[in-house]
């Protein structure tokens, strides 16, 4: 399947009421406002593509920039094709959705997650943060050094609150996922979350969101949830 044609797909899938919904978060032309899930059956005929990935990613469309981490083959990419796909994530459903999710399915995640948290880019910081949140969510715990995991705690706990507003989501998310996700950090993670407290993430032409990982981690503690990882991490 070429690009034009799949491109004529997505358009044929768009929703004028998703595509109102995309722009209120961050989106802008063009867009056909396609359903996430709308794809999944267009996916599974395509699979992996990573040419056609490419090339849809590169048209600047925000459905077929979501569609492109769909079909992406994560292990077919490069550092740099990391790097190339993070310039065109212009607003952070591309940042944490398609980017940062693909990434968490490669090898090079983690050294790729630590450059983008350390570049004091906004959307660079919160796609780091955000990839770690999915690779914890997914991934033996053995993986991990805890004693790296547990130095990005104390460093959320310092600098959260004055982070660019998509960092300190991200951020925040990092904290939540540890305390349930990552077992031997979770009683760290539950008392950074209570010292860090409320988090107020200020959104353009919206009000204000407060963050709360504390009470977020508790609620899944009482849902018995603990130690929670998903079977994939793209859907």
């Amino acid at each position: 399947m070429d690009l034009e044609t799949v491109m004529q797909e997505l358009e044929a899938l768009g929703k004028e009421r998703m595509k109102k919904m995309y722009i209120s978060n961050g989106a802008h032309e063009p867009l056909f406002g396609v359903a996430t899930g709308a794809m999944k059956p267009f996916s599974k005929i395509i699979k992996k593509n990573q040419p056609l990935a490419d090339e849809l990613y590169a048209t600047g469309n925000y459905d077929a920039m979501y569609f492109a981490g769909v079909i992406a083959d994560p292990m077919a990419m490069t550092e740099e094709d990391f790097e190339r796909w993070m310039d065109g994530a212009y607003f952070y459903m591309l940042s944490d959705y398609v980017v940062a999710v693909t990434l968490a399915e490669t090898d090079i995640a983690q050294a790729v997650a630590d450059k983008w948290i350390a570049s004091g880019e906004e959307l660079k910081m919160s796609a780091g943060w955000s990839c770690y949140c999915w690779l914890l969510g997914s991934r033996k715990d053995s993986e991990f050094s805890a004693s790296k995991l547990s130095n990005m705690l104390d460093q959320v706990a310092n600098t959260i609150h004055h982070s660019p507003e998509r960092t300190k989501s991200a951020m925040n998310n990092f904290i939540y996922t540890v305390g349930i996700s990552y077992l031997p950090l979770h009683e760290k993670a539950f008392e950074t979350a209570k010292a860090v407290g409320p988090v107020e993430m200020k959104r353009e032409k919206k009000k204000s969101s407060i963050l709360l990982a504390s009470e977020n981690i508790q609620k899944e503690l009482d849902r018995g949830r603990l130690g929670f990882k998903r079977k994939y991490v793209r859907c």
